[in-house]
């Protein structure tokens, strides 16, 4: 099993969800081994070219960037493909538009 998160800027992670769920890669059933998938608003300490996707955070007291983080976990063999459909949904033509990262699982256990 592997894990992918996803940081995805906000403009896009609509067109990414829609995506995923059309790729016919992903299972958001109830089912044993189905992926399991979240997204989380993130902010991110970073200057960006494009001046509309940056504001200032008070509490950082530096520049960030709304991005949205997306992970889920897939089989071994569904992984280079899902991470095809996200970098594809994703893109913006920044280069600065996000990041994937894919860890291997060691273990899962279901909570009951």
């Amino acid at each position: 099993m592997r894990e992918i998160k996803a940081y995805v800027r906000q403009h896009r992670i609509a067109d990414v969800l829609d995506a995923l769920r059309n790729s016919g890669l992903c299972d958001a059933s109830d089912r044993p081994g189905s992926d399991n998938i979240t997204v989380v608003r993130v902010e991110r300490p970073v200057a960006d070219s494009d001046l509309s996707q940056q504001r200032y955070s008070l509490e950082l007291a530096e520049p960030i960037i709304a991005e949205f983080k997306l992970e889920l976990v897939c089989s071994d063999d569904r992984t280079d493909a899902l991470v095809e459909v996200i970098a594809k949904a994703a893109r913006t033509g920044s280069s600065e538009a996000g990041w994937i990262f894919v860890s291997e699982i060691q273990r899962a256990v279901q909570i009951r």
